[in-house]
């Protein structure tokens, strides 16, 4: 189901806080720095206005943040369940946090707001997100293997019979270099926005609500989203400069949702999922530093698509199909053996995956090099759509001489929330 966004009027005037200052500072620039800046500003300010208004429902069938437009930022945090959380804690939790969501999703504080009555109270909102509007916001929600039991047989929340088949950590694949601190989690967040601190404000909101029953053991932002999920959007470009995910499924596509969303009867019995998908997250490091010094034929080679135009090198524009038997005037193939994009799409038995991926950028190393590259993150109908697709590229793939897989985790994620329900109520009913 695609997902509409309904514009929805802000506090008072319609304008956030924030595009308000950058109407007022364009308004400042028209006498120093000429009208054609002042009405290039003020065209971006409203243009932010618009932005800061779009909403998308928290209830429906689906959870949102999937078939959504891929938003630009990205808060993404993996949470572990208490050692002394209960099955009841677990339930109140998610209950909880979909209360939240659907608050936050609507541009609107959580609980009783970040300005209390009374000064001695504490806010039930951290605050900083007032006047931002809802910015897009979606919330997605995801369940681990680790919610339905331990590796030693155990089942503390009593759901080992209610866990899908297809919910297991993911095999290791040739090339991992995962570290603990950067992977799995009994539960995950996906919160994307247009606003990074609408974002943030999200996470850093549901964390507080969990405390005593779930804490975050790693977290993710993201900017400058890496893929398109709709035929609106232009395909973006990753930190290694080249167009990233023209071949990404889109919403508009008539097989898409047979792609994405789990069905009655996929999985074990686990029909609680049905109208799901799985996620599966993926923190892909870029050795920048190696990558900057090659030169243009090389990056173009290992990709195997030109760099301007995103165009495959067997010719064409940025939408043509590759054309993998073509060779050039050498015999051999124009599209090498180990291009990125070759591997991609073939041998994978036709698998297919919806992405998104977001750039990041961690600061530096202790070595000084940059700590940078792609938040992935995939959704299917079945893992093994991930799984098809990422064996094809661990082995061969020319890309991985300048990426290194540090961070990883697989989730269920639930259908959406009914009206007055709550995300994984079909799980518990």
């Amino acid at each position: 189901m695609t997902q509409t966004p309904a514009a929805e009027p802000g506090p008072e005037s319609g304008l956030s806080r924030r595009a308000l200052f950058g109407l007022a500072g364009a308004a400042g620039l028209v006498v120093g720095g000429g009208v054609g800046t002042g009405v290039t500003l003020a065209a971006t300010g409203a243009a932010a206005a618009a932005t800061a208004n779009v909403r998308y429902p928290f209830e429906g069938a689906h959870q949102s943040g999937i078939l959504t437009p891929v938003q630009d930022r990205l808060h993404f945090a993996a949470f572990d369940l208490s050692t002394s959380a209960t099955r009841d804690d677990l339930v109140s939790l998610l209950k909880d946090w979909s209360a939240a969501a659907a608050r936050m999703t609507a541009g609107q504080d959580v609980g009783g707001g970040a300005i209390p009555a009374a000064l001695t109270q504490p806010p039930d909102d951290t605050g900083e997100a007032l006047g931002l509007g809802p910015s897009g916001l979606t919330i997605t929600f995801g369940l681990g293997p680790t919610v339905f039991g331990g590796e030693d047989g155990s089942d503390r929340f009593g759901l080992r019979s209610r866990q899908p088949a297809a919910l297991q950590p993911l095999p290791r694949f040739s090339g991992d270099a995962l570290q603990p601190g950067l992977s799995g989690g009994d539960l995950c967040v996906q919160a994307c926005a247009e606003d990074p601190q609408v974002a943030v404000h999200a996470i850093r909101n549901l964390s507080r609500i969990a405390f005593g029953r779930a804490s975050i053991r790693w977290s993710q932002l993201g900017f400058g989203r890496t893929s398109s999920t709709s035929t609106s959007q232009v395909t973006a470009r990753n930190l290694m400069g080249f167009k990233d995910g023209t071949a990404n499924l889109k919403s508009e596509d008539p097989g898409t949702a047979a792609d994405v969303w789990v069905q009655a009867g996929d999985d074990g019995g686990a029909d609680w999922l049905a109208g799901g998908s799985y996620l599966v997250a993926r923190k892909i490091r870029m050795l920048i530093e190696d990558w900057d010094h090659q030169q243009l034929g090389e990056q173009e080679r290992v990709f195997g698509r030109d760099k301007g135009e995103g165009a495959p090198l067997s010719g064409g524009t940025e939408f043509t199909a590759l054309d993998l038997d073509a060779v050039g005037a050498s015999g051999k193939p124009v599209i090498d053996a180990d291009a990125h994009v070759r591997l991609a799409h073939s041998s994978t038995n036709g698998a297919v995956i919806l992405r998104r991926g977001f750039n990041y950028v961690d600061g530096n190393d202790a070595l000084g090099l940059l700590s940078a590259g792609l938040f992935f993150i995939a959704f299917g109908r079945s893992p093994e759509q991930f799984i098809a697709v990422q064996r094809s590229l661990a082995g061969h793939d020319a890309l991985n001489e300048y990426i290194k897989h540090i961070g990883s985790g697989i989730w269920a994620v639930p259908p959406g929330a009914s009206a007055g329900g709550y995300v994984g109520e079909t799980l518990f009913a």
